[in-house]
C-alpha cells in the first residue's frame, strides 16, 4: 500500500502494491499552502511514511489532544464552547519525513511538527485548504483508511498535478518539455523523438501550481509506455511516479492486459517497484542503451 496526497487537487489516493487505485478521498490541507519550516502552519511536501497509528477502536468523533483521547466526543455544542480549537478527531496517522534537510530533521522535521492525517468535524469542508498543516479527512474516511494501511506505509505529498488527454490537446504543452529533456539534454535526434505514434497515444502531462509543464509521458494503443521525461529541477520529487501512475490508470481504463516499455538502463530501477521486469537483452536506441521491460495488468 502507498498513499499520495495531492495539494492542488485536495485529494488522497490509496494504491496497492500493483499501483492499482484502491480509494480516492477528498481532504483539506493547510490554508497557508505547502511548506516544511517549523512554525509555518503549512503542509509539508515530499516522501513520508506513517510513523504511528493512534486511535484504533475509538468511537467516531473522539477528541484527541497530543495524540491522547480527552474523554470528549465532538458535538456542535462542544464546538460552540471552544470556537478556536483545532479539532483532531477519531483516528490519527502520524507522518514522518524521509528526506533529510527537506522534511526530516532540523527545522523541517515533519514528525516534530506533529503533522497528521486525522479526522475532522462533519462541518469542516473537504476539497479546499483549511487546516493549520495537517491533512484533514471526514471521520468515516479516516476510519476506512486507518484500517487499510500499516505503520511504515509510504505517503507522498505532491504540489503538482497530472492531466491525461490526447495529443491534440497536449501537444503544445508536452513538446517543449520533451525537446528539452530528450533532444537538448540527451541528444536524441528530433526526427526520432517526434513520431507518428503521438497522434495515436494518450499523453500524461504534469503541471506545477503556476501551470508550468514539469513532466510528460505517453501510452500507445499497444500498451507501450514511452517518452517519460521530467524537468531537471523537478527530478526526485515524485513527478515520474505520478506520471507512471496516471498512465497505468489510463491503461486499466482501456482494458489493456499488459504494459511494455523500453527503459534507459540507468532508469530501469525506477520501473521495477511498479512491477516491470526485464524481458530481453539490452539494446541501443538513439545511441542510448535500453532495457525492454513489461508487466501484466489486472483490472482495477
Amino acid at each position: 500500500m502507498r498513499i499520495t496526497i495531492n495539494l492542488p487537487q485536495q485529494t488522497l489516493e490509496l494504491r496497492d502494491d500493483d499501483a492499482c487505485l484502491v480509494r480516492r478521498y477528498s481532504v483539506s490541507t493547510a490554508s497557508k499552502g505547502p511548506g516544511e519550516q517549523n512554525g509555518s502552519y503549512c503542509t509539508p511536501r515530499g516522501h513520508h511514511i506513517i510513523r504511528a497509528k493512534v486511535g484504533a477502536g475509538e468511537t467516531a468523533n473522539t477528541v484527541f489532544v497530543r495524540r491522547r483521547p480527552t474523554g470528549e466526543i465532538w458535538t456542535p455544542e462542544l464546538a460552540a464552547q471552544f470556537p478556536g480549537r483545532d479539532w483532531i478527531l477519531t483516528r490519527i496517522l502520524w507522518l514522518s519525513g524521509k528526506r533529510v534537510g527537506v522534511n526530516r530533521l532540523g527545522a523541517v522535521d515533519t514528525m516534530r511538527r506533529y503533522v497528521y492525517i486525522h479526522g475532522s468535524p462533519d462541518s469542516v469542508a473537504m476539497g479546499s485548504p483549511g487546516s493549520i498543516g495537517c491533512v484533514r479527512m471526514r471521520n468515516s474516511d479516516i476510519i476506512e483508511l486507518f484500517d487499510f494501511v500499516p505503520v511504515l506505509t509510504r505517503v507522498d505529498i505532491d504540489d503538482f498535478h497530472v492531466v491525461c488527454a490526447n495529443w491534440a490537446t497536449q501537444e503544445a504543452a508536452a513538446m517543449p518539455l520533451r525537446e528539452a529533456v530528450f533532444v537538448a539534454e540527451q541528444g536524441v535526434p528530433p526526427e526520432i523523438e517526434r513520431d507518428e505514434f503521438d497522434a495515436l497515444s494518450q499523453h500524461a502531462v504534469a503541471y506545477d501550481t503556476a501551470g508550468n509543464v514539469i513532466g510528460t509521458g505517453r501510452l500507445l494503443p499497444d500498451g507501450h509506455i514511452g517518452r517519460l521525461g521530467v524537468a531537471a529541477e523537478w527530478r526526485g520529487r515524485g513527478v515520474g511516479r505520478a506520471l507512471l501512475d496516471a498512465l497505468i490508470d489510463e491503461a486499466r481504463l482501456r482494458g489493456y492486459t499488459e504494459l511494455i516499455l523500453n527503459a534507459q538502463v540507468q532508469a530501469a530501477d525506477f520501473y521495477r517497484p511498479f512491477g516491470f521486469v526485464d524481458t530481453g537483452p539490452r539494446f541501443i536506441e538513439a545511441g542510448i542503451v535500453h532495457q525492454a521491460m513489461s508487466r501484466s495488468l489486472r483490472p482495477s
